[in-house]
């Protein structure tokens, strides 16, 4: 018992001394930290002091620099006032001196006022007596009229329509004089160069070109052969036309018969195999269908090679092989009896050699020469005329497009774009007038001749016409006293215009307007 309650007293001890020393040791870090706590605040009031020190120096520094401010811009405002004060007082005294001038100045316009008035008191007494005299001189003036007019018993106006119409017939005689003139001077000068030009062109191409017709007519040896080309029941004739495509005509012409079709390709085919059949003998349907295809097959070549002429010939390189081959096909296309290919050869050299003296572009000059009738190879199988057809043709192939202007305004169914345009339509028109190149029926000469006349009769004052040198001359007399001579010039640029518009002939016609003035008197 006395142990267990020596170590429960023990026990006890121990824990009020651990206790104790607790508690104490808490005390202790109290106090340090409440140190630590004063220190610091004595601190913050220090840095509190400084920061208010010097916010209180600053704060002065600014309020003085403020200070120094607002009296430099006092200084200065007091300075401009001043000056504004002498201004303001220089243009017060400006303006005193411009009143005192402008006082002057009315001073002075009031004293010419008044001179003014007096003058034009003057003058309205001139005036009076001026007034007073002119009408004085209009009544001695209308009283000299009425004289002048019962003596020449003719009134005013009738004096001034005379006077007006001799006026007006002297002006028009003069007009048309020099009318007359320049055009004469105008037509020598440009006929003049123009025969320079075409004459030198005509003389660098010098060559000769035979006027190749397509022949449909194919001579026989003997009126035998007729009945062979017949065959029996017509077989023979038959299988011809119908492996040619043609018509053959056998009439009562002797040792001649006669092929007809409106494709001249077809046409030469089968002359050409007509003629072999007549030569070789064997004339049966077999041998007449093989010969008439070899023949295509040759005219096939010679048209290939035919269009590569021309464009070697011309030095016209780089063109469609489908190009080349219908300029091949004009070799057996012909115009009023002028070969077509032939022509368009001569045609582009024409154009290319008046290019070069013009200064324009050559090859497409002598391009468009070379293909301006290009339409004619197809003509018969499309609709529309063959400028049309070919500047269709040649858009298809990307062709330059002042080429297929040259084509299609060579006969002015559209408007010429470009210079080579013109040079194209010359170079043709050179080529189909020249003597010998073309040739008519006569049906169409006689045609074109009445129609020439017909034209000429229909206008006013027209006495007498005449179609000269086998159409490309109209000569046209009228009535002088009907026609002045400003009216001839007119009629005659009329006449040819409607020419131009409603014919269609080769090579161009010469209108000339006769207008005669006869005086005849007798003496008895």
């Amino acid at each position: 018992m006395d142990i267990l309650i020596g170590i429960i007293g023990a026990a006890l001890g121990l824990l009020l001394g651990g206790l104790a020393g607790s508690y104490f040791g808490r005390q202790s870090l109290l106090r340090k930290q409440q140190e630590r706590a004063t220190n610091l605040l004595l601190q913050a009031e220090e840095k509190a002091r400084n920061i208010i020190e010097k916010a209180s120096n600053d704060a002065l520094r600014a309020l003085e620099e403020t200070e120094r401010k607002k009296r430099e811009m006092m200084q200065e405002t007091d300075a401009i006032i001043a000056r504004r004060r002498k201004d303001v007082e220089r243009e017060e005294e400006g303006l005193q001196r411009r009143r005192e001038s402008l006082d002057k100045r009315s001073e002075e316009l009031e004293k010419r006022l008044e001179r003014a008035e007096q003058r034009e008191q003057a003058l309205n007494k001139r005036q009076a007596k001026i007034d007073k005299r002119e009408q004085d001189l209009q009544k001695k003036e209308e009283e000299k009229l009425g004289e002048l007019q019962r003596i020449a018993q003719m009134t005013v106006e009738e004096a001034k329509a005379q006077l007006l119409a001799a006026v007006e017939q002297e002006a028009r005689n003069d007009m048309a004089r020099i009318i007359r003139q320049i055009e004469a001077e105008a037509r020598e000068e440009g006929e003049r160069r123009a025969r320079e030009i075409i004459g030198l062109a005509i003389q660098r191409l010098a060559n000769e070109h035979v006027n190749e017709v397509a022949v449909s007519v194919v001579p026989l040896p003997s009126d035998e052969m007729k009945g062979r080309i017949i065959g029996r029941n017509g077989r023979n004739i038959r299988a011809f036309e119908v492996a040619a495509g043609v018509d053959v005509v056998v009439d009562d012409t002797p040792e001649t018969i006669t092929i007809s079709s409106f494709d001249p390709i077809r046409r030469e085919v089968a002359r050409i195999s007509m003629s072999k059949l007549v030569t070789d003998g064997r004339i049966h349907p077999a041998r007449i269908e093989k010969l008439i295809q070899d023949t295509r097959a040759e005219i096939d070549r010679v048209i290939r090679e035919e269009g590569e002429r021309a464009a070697y010939v011309t030095g016209i390189h780089g063109l469609h092989p489908e190009i080349l081959r219908l300029l091949g096909q004009l070799k057996f296309r012909t115009s009023y009896g002028q070969n077509q290919h032939a022509h368009s050869i001569e045609t582009a050299h024409l154009a290319g050699m008046i290019a070069a003296e013009l200064g324009a572009d050559v090859m497409v000059a002598k391009m468009g020469g070379l293909l301006h009738d290009i339409g004619k190879a197809i003509d018969h199988e499309t609709e529309g005329t063959h400028a049309r057809i070919g500047a269709d043709l040649l858009r298809r192939y990307r062709i330059d497009e002042r080429v297929i202007n040259c084509v299609e305004a060579h006969h002015h169914e559209v408007e010429q774009l470009y210079v080579e345009a013109y040079i194209v339509e010359a170079a043709d028109a050179i080529s189909g007038a020249r003597p010998g190149a073309r040739r008519e029926s006569i049906e169409a000469y006689i045609k074109r001749v009445k129609a020439l006349e017909d034209i000429a009769n229909s206008y006013q004052g027209v006495e007498q016409s005449y179609a000269l040198q086998a159409g490309r001359e109209v000569r046209i007399i009228v009535r002088p006293e009907e026609v002045d001579d400003l009216g001839a010039m007119e009629m005659a640029r009329s006449i040819a215009k409607q020419i131009e518009e409603t014919m269609q002939y080769p090579g161009q016609i010469k209108v000339h307007v006769i207008r005669e003035k006869r005086a005849i008197e007798f003496a008895k």
